[in-house]
């Protein structure tokens, strides 16, 4: 498993080899926890060694602002347990009319920028199809993010490399259906990971499979 969120203050060279060998003994102890209460994560992301936000189900409202133009979008955001997250994202995919926009992007290069990349007017059931084949990489891996758009209306999900479901647009009563139906419960309160300081895990191999979805959406 190889980190890329350096949110960790890792041991210095001015350290004991004792002590180094300790730190890494934590962060691995630390790595390997992947359930709090009834919550399990996927292998993409943990929270950071303090806790200072324990992993939890369920969803909230929100509001996008663009920073460019002050328009308003609202948003539904949800921490869904592994075993559903899966199932929740094609449920809401649903939502979505029969053409779609797909964008793509990762992490995965190694001087900071994003990869990011488009696919315009592709059937809705091709893209599922595609998806299904990357189960495993749309889950595990944290430098991945995918956002589907549909073509005809304003609304937009995202699966994002938090692992975190979002939905953007001014009805959003099919998203929260769907919450609903998986017994998501509302947190008006709630904070996710991306709120405080976390790490991000991948492996080599899931930059080979980002390149490989890339070419199977048709995405440039």
């Amino acid at each position: 498993m190889q980190i890329f969120n350096r949110t960790l203050t890792l041991p210095s060279r001015e350290k004991s080899e004792k002590l180094r060998r300790f730190d890494a003994e934590r962060l691995e102890a630390h790595l390997a926890v992947a359930q709090y209460g009834p919550f399990r994560l996927t292998d993409a992301i943990r929270p950071s060694f303090d806790l200072a936000i324990v992993p939890e189900e369920g969803w909230r409202f929100d509001r996008y602002v663009d920073p460019e133009t002050g328009a308003g979008v609202p948003v539904a955001i949800a921490a869904v347990s592994r075993e559903k997250l899966f199932d929740v994202f094609f449920a809401l995919l649903d939502g979505v009319g029969a053409t779609v926009d797909v964008v793509v992007e990762s992490s995965h290069r190694q001087n900071g920028t994003r990869d990011s990349s488009t696919r315009e007017g592709v059937d809705a059931p091709v893209v599922k199809s595609v998806f299904c084949d990357y189960e495993d990489l749309l889950m595990n891996d944290g430098c991945l993010g995918v956002a589907v758009l549909d073509a005809e209306q304003p609304l937009e999900i995202q699966f994002d490399e938090h692992k975190l479901l979002s939905v953007y647009g001014d009805d959003l009563s099919a998203a929260i259906a769907t919450f609903r139906k998986f017994r998501i419960p509302r947190k008006p309160t709630m904070r996710f990971l991306n709120e405080a300081e976390h790490i991000h895990a991948s492996r080599q191999s899931y930059s080979r499979a980002f390149d490989a979805l890339k070419f199977d959406l048709g995405a440039e």
